[in-house]
Parts: structure tokens; C-alpha cells; sequence
């Protein structure tokens, strides 16, 4: 069994996928994962669909692939003036990956659409003068167990929040009802060459404060 911190430190992003099936009692295993993830007074507000029907996938995709190249535009200009080097290898296989992703969404075995219902979630921050923030608190934990599950079973995976900027055709396609809005996509299958491997991350001593805000850890 693969060590939980070599889990979490090569989970990466994985977006190529091979169309292979997954396994029922592989799949079963990963949902029963997210199901043991802490939540707001233990509400467990969050619905999982498992899309795997062409039809409902292929409308994910027609919504995902626009939203993906609008989103990278940017970083697709900045390619184009970048010089030769390391970093301008990374961003272009990152990419690369991405746009594999956008074009075969509908291919992936399984893609998985979070979902939740503010009744149902214990938000405190609601009355704050801010957007509030705590209610994801209580599904990004299911979607965090379902990806180092993925890890453990040797399935790619990659969290994804595009489609939430065409909510309402997502609605649609999936037949969610009123009240419920979406917070993650993630498509997983077999990954296309050896998948996950190591990250590059920011490490504790610049994310992480001593007793207060801004006092480095040291």
C-alpha cells in the first residue's frame, strides 16, 4: 500500500486518460472514501454524480473544452513570448495536457460532479461581509479522500471547477434539482503513461505563520 505522505506528494493533476472501464469494486472504493470525509457537523451535504453515460459526458465536454481555452488565453500569449528554457517547457506540457483533457473529456471513464445544498451545510460565516467560503469546507474534503483514493488505485485524476461558469447547462445535463449548486468536476480513469509523479508545491515556510499572522515559520 502506498505510503499516505508519498500519496499526497505525487498527487498530481492528471489529464491524459485512457478510455479503459473502471472496475466496479475499484470504483466503489474510491466513493466510500469520500463518504469518511469530516464535515460541518458531520451533514455530509454533498452528492457525487457518477457520469458515465457518452451522452450526459459529451455535454460536460461541450461545456469544459470553451471555458478551458478561455481560461488559459493568457498563459497561451505568454507561451508565445517566453524564451527557450525549463520553464517554458513546463508551461507548454502543462497545456498540452490540459488541452488533451478539454478535447476528450467525454472519453474519460468516469467523471465525477460534486455537488451540495446550502441548507443542508453548517456555514458560519455567512453573515460575514464577505463571500463566504466555509460551506466548501464540507465537500472539498469528500473530493480530497476521492482523489489520494484515486492515487491509491493507480487512477488519474484532476479537480476542476471551469464548468461552474456554465452552472446552468450543467444543471441541465445532469438533472440536479433546484437548490443544489455544483463545486467540482473530476473526470479519473487509467492514466495515458505513468501519471501521477512529483509535484512542485510552496513548502511550509511560506505558507505557514508562528502563532500569528505574517510571523514566519521558521
Amino acid at each position: 500500500m502506498t505510503d499516505l505522505y508519498e500519496a499526497m506528494s505525487t498527487l498530481r493533476a492528471v489529464r491524459r486518460l485512457r478510455p479503459d472501464p473502471i472496475p466496479a469494486e475499484v470504483l466503489e472504493r474510491v466513493l466510500q472514501a469520500a463518504c469518511w470525509a469530516p464535515t460541518g457537523g458531520n451533514m455530509q451535504p454533498w452528492r457525487v454524480i457518477v457520469v458515465r453515460s457518452d451522452e450526459r459526458k459529451a455535454k460536460l465536454q461541450a461545456v469544459y473544452e470553451p471555458e478551458w481555452q478561455n481560461y488559459t488565453a493568457a498563459n497561451r500569449a505568454r507561451l508565445e513570448q517566453a524564451p527557450l528554457g525549463a520553464d517554458r517547457d513546463k508551461l507548454a506540457r502543462t497545456l498540452a495536457a490540459g488541452d488533451h483533457l478539454a478535447a476528450n473529456l467525454a472519453q474519460a471513464p468516469v467523471i465525477l460532479m460534486f455537488c451540495a445544498n446550502p441548507k443542508f451545510m453548517a456555514i458560519t460565516d455567512a453573515h460575514l461581509d464577505r463571500i463566504s467560503m466555509v460551506g466548501g469546507g464540507s465537500v472539498y474534503t469528500a473530493v480530497q479522500n476521492t482523489m489520494l483514493a484515486c492515487r491509491e488505485e493507480g487512477l488519474g485524476c484532476t479537480l476542476t471547477t471551469l464548468h461552474c461558469i456554465q452552472e446552468s447547462k450543467v444543471l441541465e445535463a445532469l438533472e440536479i434539482p433546484e437548490g443544489w449548486a455544483t463545486l467540482a468536476m473530476v473526470p479519473i480513469g487509467y492514466p495515458v503513461g505513468r501519471g501521477h509523479g512529483s509535484i512542485t508545491r510552496q513548502p511550509p515556510s511560506a505558507l505557514a505563520f508562528d502563532d500569528a499572522f505574517g510571523v514566519p515559520w521558521t
